[in-house]
């Protein structure tokens, strides 16, 4: 097939990622790289031997697809202008900075004809897929991640930040209504949420227990599901896993899960590239995505009525 002619919207430490990637793909010709930063947006096309650009609006009819990686409120703006320029989209997580603004997108996308693909990228893990194949009935989810503090990414909180990751996998995999929802939060290092802990209920009775944070003094990446006579644990760093399952001897039987490692990156841009080409559908969708926004959303709602309580609480109590 022609090489798919692409572009980077936004290239700050993760978007020169999406550059690197798209440059030495061979189903794909980086034709440019944009960045309201005309420094960085230099320093970039150089290192990859493409064009620079600060505007978007130079880029109809000359590409044909973008890895728009530009801050969460500018996803909506830009990625709507790209759509109904006849671009393809991969958009990084979170899909928007609200449901309207998700809708809008999705609505684009749908209007023009255009594939709108989210960068979930631990969907691409192949830890996390090697485990979805083992998957039979989850009725309980344990999930950490926690990172050491980066300024990156402090326009979001940590649940849009990280923890949406986790969501997205769970929802994947958990075909069932949420009928509850309990988190709470604090902000620790930034002005935003950087600690965060979830419980949800959901109507078939799986309950998922979540926790992150980017204030943290390691590096975990985990997450272990338990169904019936079996349970499986994940590393998402690591990419590997085991699967603990009761044997014919009513014992415990550990075996490691079968696990193919590669970059999450490569295989998400890879699978983008092919939905361009083929246009089929996305394996992570702006609806998918959408549903994780709508439940981190949520969790945000929690996390800041449980502060009201707290702050209520220590008011009566200094008094």
């Amino acid at each position: 097939m022609t090489r798919v002619r692409t572009a980077v919207v936004g290239v700050g430490a993760f978007g020169e990622h999406h550059a690197r990637v798209l440059n030495s793909s061979g189903a794909a010709e980086l034709v440019a790289v944009v960045d309201s930063n005309q420094e960085r947006a230099d320093a970039v096309a150089e290192k990859f031997g493409c064009q620079a650009l600060t505007s978007i609006d130079e880029l109809a009819g000359r590409v044909q697809a973008v890895s728009l990686v530009a801050p969460t409120v500018l996803h909506s703006e830009l990625g709507v202008a790209l759509l109904q320029s006849g671009i393809d989209v991969l958009v990084e997580k979170p899909i928007a900075p609200s449901l309207e603004a998700a809708d809008a997108l999705i609505a684009a996308a749908n209007s023009n004809g255009r594939i709108l693909q989210v960068g979930h990228l631990e969907r691409f893990n192949p830890a996390v897929e090697a485990a979805k194949e083992q998957a039979t009935l989850p009725l309980f989810f344990e999930v950490h991640r926690m990172s050491l503090f980066s300024k990156r990414s402090l326009d979001i909180d940590v649940v849009l930040d990280l923890m949406i990751h986790d969501l997205d996998i769970i929802l994947s995999m958990v075909e069932s209504p949420i009928t509850r929802l309990e988190a709470t939060g604090l902000a620790v290092l930034s002005s935003k949420p950087d600690i965060s802990s979830v419980r949800i209920v959901f109507e078939n009775g799986c309950v998922a227990n979540l926790t992150a944070s980017r204030a943290s003094v390691e590096k975990i990446r985990k997450l272990r599901f338990f169904q019936p006579r079996q349970y499986i644990s994940i590393d998402y760093t690591r990419q590997d896993g085991v699967i603990c399952a009761v044997n014919e001897q009513q014992k415990i039987a550990f075996r490691q899960l079968p696990v193919t490692k590669g970059e999450p990156l490569v295989r998400q841009i890879e699978s983008f590239l092919e939905c361009v080409q083929t246009r089929k559908q996305p394996r992570v969708t702006g609806q998918q995505a959408r549903n994780a926004l709508g439940v981190a959303l949520r969790i945000r709602e929690e996390m800041e009525r449980h502060g009201s309580i707290v702050t209520a609480t220590l008011a009566a109590h200094n008094q």
